[in-house]
C-alpha cells in the first residue's frame, strides 16, 4: 500500500443500526431545595433513581422515537453500561446528525426530575464518524436541545479545556489503537493521569456533571457520504484542500498473507532444503550484527526469519543459540519440537548465555532445564557470584520443585557456604506475598535434603548438625535485633547507648560473649565464630543506631561487622555483589584496581549485616587533614616518593578511584557525597550506602561520576602524569567491562521480579538505562574518547560542588 493511500468506509454503505453504549455519570449530583423550607441539603444518593433519554436529531428535527436506559439507583457513581441500538441506520445520517442525551431523576417531583442534558454531533468537523469514548458535559437543569446549532453542546468549550481534557482525548486515541502501546511507559502515563483526575475532582468550584458515552468502532474510519452521490465526481464548489487523516487499525497487526508465507517457509518439509543453505556475504554480515545485539533487544520479524532460515549452519556458533530460541514460535508444537532437537545438537553455550535462558523471556521447561545443565559446569566460586540472581530466577519457573530448584539444593549439599547463602537468600523472600510459597518450598527442600544427607556437605559433620548450625545463625540475628530495640529505648547520647550495649553483652546476654558451640559466620560461612567481644563493640551515631560488633573466631582472630535493623539493605547487597563480580572480571584481564568488595548479607526485609572495613570518610579526612595527601603521608611517608608518599600507596589510590568511577557510572549510583566515600590507610578508596541506583539521584543535575576536586588534587592536578594514568585506568576498565555487558545485563534481567526498590519501580526502564551506559554501538577507540569526555565533565561540574557545600553545612548543624 502506497504511503499516500488510506482505507475507509463510506457512511452511505453501512447498512447497520446506530449503536452506542451509555456507560455512566461522573461528578456529584446537584443540591436540591426542599419545597417546605429554604434550607439546602444534599440529595440522598441512595434514593436517586436515574435514567438517560436518548434521541436522534437529523438537521435539527427529531428522527424516530427516543430510547431510554434502565433505572440506576446504585450511586455514586451511577453506571448503566447499557448498549443502546436505534432503529435508524448509519446510511440514513446526514453531516448534521446529532444525539441528544438527557438525564432524569424519577425519585423527585415532576418539576425537579431533570438533572441535565447534552448534545453531541455524530460526525466530526473532518466529516468522520466519531468513535470511542466521548465525555459530555451536562447542562444542568436543561433538557438536551436537538436544534442545529444546539444550545446544549456536550463538548467542553476550547477556552475551558485543561490538562484533563487533553489527556482524555489521548486516552481515547490509545484505546482505539491509534497510539502505539509501550507497556512500561503506559504504566507511568496511567499513574500520572490518575493523579491529574484526583486533582481535578478535588479542585474547588468543580461542580460539573459528565455523561460518558462509548460510540461503536469499525475496522476502518467512516467518512460521511450521502446516499446516491458519485464519490469520484468533484464537488461543484471546492472550499479547501483539507487533508483527511484516517487511521489504519491494521498497522502493527500480522498480515494474514505474510503469516501464511511464514508458516510455509518454516514448514518442517523445508528442513531438508534448509540443511544445505549457506548465508551469502550480506546475510552473514546481518547475522553477525544480530548476534552482537544485547540480550534485552527484541528481534524484528525479518531478523527472526533470517536466523530460522540458516539455523542449521548456525549450530556451530554457540552465541547464536539464545537468538535462535527467540525466533521459535513455541505455540507451534512441531516447530517447538524441531527447535528442541536442534538445541540438543548445538555447540554448548557459555554460562553467561545460560543465565539469559533463565530470564522471564523463555518459558519452555526444556529450554530452562538445558540452561541448568550448562550451569552445572560452573565451579562453586563462579556459581556463588550468580547465586543471588539464580534464587530470583525461581520466580519465573513453572513449578515449585523445578529443575533449577533441585540444582541449587544439590550443589548446596556439596558446599556449606552455598548452603548458607542459599538459605539466607531464600528466607529473605518470604515477605513477597506472590511468591512466598515458591521460596518456602525451596527452603523446605533444602532443609529436608540436608537432614537426609550424610557427611557429604562436610567431612566431619552430618547434614542434620550442619542444618542446626545454620539455624543458629538465625537465632543470633534475632538476639541482635532484640539488643537493638533495648539500646534504642535508652535515653541519652550515643555513649550511654554504647554502655547499655556492653552491659547487655556482659550481663543478661552473656551467652553471646561465649557461644556454647561455634557458629558459621553468616558473612563468610567458611569461618567459625565463638562469641562477641563486648569491649570492642560499639554503636554508630545515626538515626537507626547500627551496631558495630567484633566476633572472635575459632582460629584466634576477629571479624568485625555492622548490624542494621530498620533499613532495607538488599539493594546494597546487589550493588556490592556486582562490584565483586566486576572486580573478578577485571582481574581476569590482569587489571587489579584495588577495589574493596566488602561483604553484605540481608537477613530479612529490613535487617542485615555488613563487613566493617576500618576507614575514614573523605569528609572527615578533609576536615582534619585539609587534603587527602596529608592523610596518606601520615601512614605512608616517603621523602623521595611522589607528593611525599610511597609510589605504591599513590598508585593504589589512583587505581581504586578509577575502578569505582567506572563501576558507579555503569550502575548509575546516585547520592554520592564525601560522607559515603571512604578511604583506607593503604590508599584504597571505596563507596558505601547505595540507596539510589540505575540513574536515580535525590540531587538535581548529578555528574556522570563522583570526582571531587580534592581527589584530582591528590593525583597532582589535571595536568599531572598521575591524572593521565587515572584516565588510562578508567578507559581500560570501561572497555573490559563492556566485553561482559551481556553477563551484567542478564544478571539484572533476572532481578526484574525482585522487590528491590529501584528495580521494582520499573524493571524494564532500569535495565534499558543500564544497557545505555555500555554504549554498545561504539568501538573501543570511540569509547575511550567518550569516557575521557565524561571524566572532564564530572571534574568541571559546578553544581555538585555547590550541593556538596550545602551538604557539609547540613552535617555541621546536625
Amino acid at each position: 500500500m502506497g504511503g499516500n493511500e488510506f482505507r475507509f468506509f463510506l457512511s452511505c454503505d453501512i447498512n447497520l443500526p446506530i449503536t452506542f453504549r451509555v456507560e455512566g455519570l461522573e461528578g456529584a449530583l446537584p443540591r436540591k431545595r426542599s419545597p417546605i423550607s429554604e434550607i439546602e441539603s444534599f440529595a440522598e444518593e441512595k434514593n436517586a433513581e436515574l435514567y438517560v433519554e436518548c434521541a436522534l436529531y437529523i438537521d435539527g428535527d427529531l428522527f424516530g422515537l427516543p430510547t431510554r436506559t434502565r433505572l440506576e439507583s446504585k450511586g455514586p457513581s451511577y453506571c448503566w453500561n447499557e448498549l443502546i441500538t436505534l432503529s435508524t441506520k448509519y446510511r440514513d445520517l446526514t453531516a448534521a446528525s446529532q444525539l441528544a442525551l438527557t438525564v432524569w431523576d424519577v425519585s423527585c417531583g415532576e418539576d425537579e426530575g431533570l438533572i441535565g442534558g447534552a448534545t453531541v454531533l455524530l460526525f466530526s468537523s473532518k466529516k468522520q464518524l466519531k468513535t470511542g469514548k466521548q465525555k459530555l458535559r451536562l447542562w444542568q437543569g436543561k433538557e438536551a436541545d436537538g436544534s442545529f446549532p444546539t444550545t446544549t453542546p456536550g463538548k467542553v468549550p476550547r477556552n475551558e479545556r485543561g490538562e484533563l481534557e487533553r489527556l482524555e482525548k489521548l486516552m481515547n486515541k490509545y484505546e482505539r489503537g491509534q497510539i502505539q502501546r509501550v507497556d512500561w511507559l503506559d504504566r507511568l502515563a496511567f499513574r500520572s493521569i490518575e493523579k491529574v483526575k484526583e486533582q481535578e475532582s478535588t479542585r474547588p468550584g468543580n461542580s460539573h456533571l459528565y455523561l460518558v458515552v462509548d460510540f461503536c468502532s469499525f475496522d476502518h474510519r467512516v467518512v460521511f457520504q450521502e446516499s446516491g452521490a458519485n464519490f469520484l465526481l468533484q464537488p461543484p464548489i471546492v472550499t479547501t484542500n483539507e487533508l483527511v487523516i484516517v487511521w489504519d487499525p491494521e498497522v502493527g497487526k500480522p498480515n494474514p498473507s505474510e503469516h501464511k508465507q511464514l508458516k510455509l517457509a518454516r514448514s518442517l518439509t523445508r528442513g531438508i532444503i534448509d540443511k544445505d543453505l549457506k548465508p551469502s556475504s550480506t546475510e552473514r554480515k546481518s547475522i553477525q550484527r544480530i548476534l552482537k545485539y544485547p540480550p534485552t533487544r527484541t528481534l524484528s520479524g525479518d531478523e527472526r526469519q533470517l536466523l530460522w532460515k540458516f539455523r542449521f549452519s548456525l549450530m556451530s556458533e554457540k552465541r547464536a543459540l539464545t537468538k535462535f530460541l527467540q525466533c521459535v514460535e513455541w505455540s507451534d508444537l512441531q516447530e517447538a519440537k524441531q527447535a528442541l532437537e536442534l538445541m540438543g545438537r548445538w555447540d554448548t553455550i557459555d554460562v553467561c548465555d545460560a543465565l539469559e535462558l533463565l530470564s522471564p523471556v523463555f518459558e519452555s521447561e526444556e529450554v530452562r532445564a538445558y540452561a541448568v545443565g550448562v550451569l552445572e559446569r560452573a565451579d562453586d566460586e563462579e556459581l556463588q557470584c550468580y547465586l543471588l540472581q539464580l534464587v530470583q530466577a525461581l520466580r519465573f519457573e513453572r513449578s515449585d520443585s523445578s529443575r533449577l530448584c533441585q540444582f541449587l539444593v544439590q550443589r548446596s549439599l556439596r558446599n556449606i557456604e552455598l548452603a548458607s547463602f542459599l538459605r539466607w537468600y531464600v528466607s529473605a523472600e518470604f515477605y513477597d506475598p506472590t511468591y512466598e510459597n515458591r521460596f518456602f518450598c525451596t527452603y523446605r527442600i533444602l532443609e529436608e535434603s540436608m537432614k537426609e544427607s550424610g557427611p557429604s556437605v562436610n567431612e566431619n559433620e552430618d547434614g542434620t548438625k550442619l542444618w542446626q548450625s545454620l539455624m543458629k545463625q538465625t537465632e543470633l540475628t534475632a538476639q541482635l535485633c532484640s539488643i537493638m530495640r533495648d539500646v534504642r529505648n535508652v535515653r541519652g547520647n550515643t555513649q550511654k547507648k554504647i554502655e547499655k550495649l556492653r552491659q547487655l553483652l556482659s550481663g543478661l546476654l552473656s551467652e553471646l560473649t561465649y557461644f556454647e558451640q561455634p557458629i558459621l559466620f553468616p558473612l563468610s560461612p567458611g569461618i567459625l565464630i565463638t562469641g562477641i567481644e563486648p569491649s570492642e563493640s560499639s554503636i554508630f551515631k545515626s538515626a537507626l543506631h547500627p551496631l558495630r560488633l567484633t566476633f572472635r573466631t575459632s582460629s584466634g582472630g576477629t571479624c568485625k561487622i555492622i548490624f542494621k535493623k530498620g533499613d532495607d539493605i538488599r539493594q546494597d547487597q546487589l550493588v556490592v555483589q556486582m562490584v565483586s563480580l566486576m572486580d573478578r572480571l577485571l582481574k581476569a584481564e590482569n587489571l587489579d584496581l584495588c577495589l574493596t568488595p566488602y561483604k553484605v548479607l540481608a537477613t530479612g526485609q529490613d535487617e542485615g549485616m555488613l563487613e566493617f572495613i576500618p576507614s575514614r570518610s573523605l569528609a572527615q579526612i578533609l576536615s582534619e587533614h585539609r587534603s587527602i595527601i596529608s592523610y596518606l603521608q601520615k601512614f605512608h611517608p616517603d621523602e623521595h616518593g611522589p607528593f611525599g608518599i610511597t609510589a605504591t600507596c599513590l598508585d593504589t589510590f589512583i587505581k581504586s578511584c578509577a575502578g569505582y568511577s567506572v563501576i558507579t557510572y555503569i550502575l548509575g549510583i546516585g547520592d554520592r557525597h564525601l560522607d559515603n566515600l571512604l578511604l583506607r590507610e593503604d590508599g584504597r578508596l571505596f563507596h558505601v550506602d547505595f540507596g539510589f541506583i540505575l540513574g536515580r539521584d535525590p540531587k538535581p543535575f548529578p555528574p556522570p561520576m563522583k570526582l571531587c576536586k580534592e581527589m584530582v588534587e591528590a593525583m597532582g592536578g589535571m595536568e599531572s602524569q598521575y591524572y593521565t594514568r587515572f584516565k588510562t585506568y578508567c578507559c581500560e576498565a570501561y572497555n573490559i567491562l563492556r566485553k561482559s555487558s551481556n553477563l551484567i545485563l542478564n544478571l539484572f534481567h533476572l532481578m526484574a521480579g525482585s522487590s528491590i526498590p529501584d528495580i521494582a519501580s520499573d524493571p524494564e526502564k532500569g535495565i534499558l538505562k543500564l544497557q545505555e551506559k555500555f554504549n554498545l554501538d561504539l568501538d573501543d577507540e570511540a569509547c575511550i574518547h567518550f569516557f575521557q569526555g565524561l571524566i572532564t565533565d564530572s571534574v568541571n561540574a559546578l553544581f555538585p560542588q555547590m550541593v556538596e557545600t550545602i551538604h557539609r553545612w547540613a552535617q555541621y548543624w546536625r
